[in-house]
């Protein structure tokens, strides 16, 4: 038992590709198409994932120096306790998955109008992870600790693709998919704040270039030009504050140009293949997942990774991670010397570009270019919030992670779990 135990949770579910091309194995299936069509399919979704996810990888990567050179004359950044949550919980996060998925297929199978699956594989393990790790610092163990866990995690993966499904139909105008990603709280936010602040007649999208500058609507370029921007503004912080920027980024002092180069370029690489990874992806999972929809869950709705909505508003991106960047790294310094979280928060490079720069999309969909600027600014202020405050439930176990990850629906659903668990760990 305990061997095919270990190999659900390890061989599929802990393997995002091999859970999705599963989940297209099954929907083709269903729907009774020609061996070489399954085979194709099942093939292409994995590709596509793999694709997607290396685009990712190396985006991920780019800007997570930018965090690292922070944290240089920032050196009391890091202060947390940490505990290895995935290797000595491994066995609890799998069995949560488990049920948090299983759940969500039932409700979505009875349920009339929340018909949302959760299919982002890597997605399925991380949420696990950050419940467990909530209940372990509250000092849950055990079967309570597998209990809350899992149903915060059923909740999440219930709640939030369905959240998000009118507002990736309001950004797409179809309803084909929705959006199984932590983006859920500041998308949501950026709804509400472009809505009421913006002006839907002028989009980011329609920003005019004048001719000499209309390769700046390359979404891979203009990344790669805010990066390098990025970049050279962090070596001059780096200066200042008394640091040599070649050996904290790890350059030759000569070899400067070739290395800031390499770095804005490798983003735009990276920013290439997610996007063709997400037409490969989309393109096979959701006419595939449509077997699923109508033989086993009626109606379902699958939930991919945020970047399928990327290349629907690349513009709103760049500015949603851009305004993101800025406002949070001003709120870290505001608030650092009011020592009011227990842990000193570092620049949230990561959320800044995927959570918050999916919900610039989402808010420029609502309000507009004014929507976007002043729902991003809002949300980078927020993700400070949620960390800072989060590490209250955190810094006994994952708060380093969270460093690097948190900042959105990780740290608020962590929160509310963590609050749970402290008032199930006093009885």
């Amino acid at each position: 038992m305990q061997v095919v135990l270990d190999f659900i949770i390890n061989q599929i579910f802990g393997q995002g590709a091999i859970f999705i091309s599963m989940i297209a194995l099954i929907g083709l299936l269903l729907q009774k198409k020609p061996f070489s069509e399954v085979l194709r399919g099942v093939f292409m979704t994995a590709i596509g994932y793999f694709v997607l996810n290396q685009g990712v990888n190396i985006i991920s990567g780019t800007v997570a120096d930018v965090s690292t050179a922070f944290c240089t004359f920032m050196p009391q950044a890091v202060q947390s306790e940490s505990v290895d949550i995935g290797g000595q919980y491994g066995t609890q996060i799998g069995i949560v998955m488990i049920i948090g998925f299983a759940i969500n297929l039932i409700f979505a199978r009875f349920s009339k109008k929340w018909k949302c699956v959760f299919l982002t594989g890597h997605m399925l393990y991380w949420f696990p992870y950050v419940f467990i790790a909530g209940g372990v610092d509250a000092g849950l163990s055990g079967t309570g600790l597998i209990l809350l866990a899992g149903f915060f995690t059923a909740a999440y993966m219930i709640i939030a693709p369905n959240l998000m499904h009118p507002l990736v139909k309001k950004v797409t105008g179809t309803d084909n998919f929705s959006i199984a990603h932590p983006t859920t709280t500041l998308s949501l936010v950026a709804a509400g704040v472009a809505k009421v602040t913006g002006n839907t007649e002028k989009s980011t999208e329609d920003i005019k270039f004048p001719k000499g500058l209309n390769f700046l609507r390359e979404i891979s370029i203009t990344g790669s030009i805010v990066i390098l921007i990025t970049y050279l503004a962090m070596a001059v912080i780096l200066k200042i504050n008394g640091y040599a920027p070649s050996e904290v980024f790890g350059y030759e002092p000569a070899g400067a140009f070739a290395y800031y180069f390499t770095k804005c370029m490798t983003f735009g690489v990276g920013v290439t293949i997610l996007l063709l990874g997400v037409r490969m992806l989309i393109a096979e999972i959701v006419p595939a997942f449509q077997g699923i929809a109508t033989k086993v869950v009626p109606g379902a709705i699958p939930s991919l990774d945020c970047p399928v909505l990327f290349n629907m508003a690349p513009n709103a991106l760049i500015i949603g991670f851009l305004c993101a960047l800025v406002s949070s790294t001003l709120t870290i310094l505001i608030t650092l010397p009011m020592g009011i979280f227990p842990t000193v928060v570092i620049p949230l490079a990561f959320t800044c570009f995927f959570e918050a720069g999916c919900a610039a999309i989402v808010a420029n969909a609502y309000g507009g270019l004014r929507g976007c600027v002043i729902a991003s600014i809002v949300n980078g202020i927020l993700m400070v919030l949620l960390v800072g405050f989060g590490a209250y439930f955190f810094n006994h176990t994952i708060n380093d992670w969270m460093l690097v990850y948190g900042g959105q629906d990780f740290s608020l659903w962590g929160i509310l779990e963590g609050l749970v668990a402290k008032l199930f760990a006093l009885f």
